[in-house]
């Protein structure tokens, strides 16, 4: 557990359109850094609605852990964005890369190979998986514009995105229940 203590939630520090990162410098709340922690901190905040979903489906519950490890991952992206030093050692490693995508192989393995592209929806864990690829990948977006972005984390969204397709496969009954795309409805 860090030393992490918050005794003041309102400082008025940021009424004027300005916040501080960790390093104490003040910025924009519009700048490029404040935009990528932002989108880090929503998909966050998605994965809260994810994991509550996840847990109300007796089949798929043990999938939560995974969830809380990613949301502390994400915490961990969170603090290597808000200080903007390119030779401060990053928080994500190839470690936590390399079990993403163990992840996301143990689930792939249980589905069928795609046959069409999908759809989101099918169930509301999986529309919820859908959900935070789409923002992993906005997230992953936002980082690369930044001059000294962390390139772990930038490979740990990069994974992140294919865990979250996965997982929505997979919550759609391993695939069985997927919704696929019918192209050319109005022709």
């Amino acid at each position: 557990m860090t030393g992490v203590r918050l005794d003041r939630i309102v400082t008025r520090g940021g009424d004027s359109g300005q916040t501080s990162l960790g390093d104490g410098t003040r910025v924009s709340k519009a700048c490029p850094r404040i935009e990528a922690m932002g989108t880090v901190d929503e998909l966050n905040a998605l994965l809260g609605l994810l994991d509550c979903s996840l847990r109300s489906e007796e089949s798929i519950r043990d999938l939560s852990s995974d969830i809380r490890k990613i949301q502390s991952c994400l915490f961990d992206l969170g603090a290597d964005l808000c200080i903007p030093d390119k030779e401060r050692p990053q928080s994500l490693t190839v470690k936590a890369i390399s079990w993403l995508e163990e992840r996301i192989e143990d689930m792939r393995l249980q589905q069928p190979a795609l046959k069409s592209f999908i759809l989101p929806g099918g169930s509301l864990v999986s529309a919820h998986a859908h959900m935070a690829r789409t923002v992993a990948r906005r997230a992953e977006r936002r980082i690369v514009i930044l001059e000294h972005g962390p390139q772990e984390g930038l490979r740990f969204l990069n994974r992140l995105s294919d865990y979250f397709f996965v997982l929505a496969r997979h919550a759609n009954a391993h695939g069985a229940d997927d919704i696929l795309w019918q192209p050319g409805q109005w022709q």
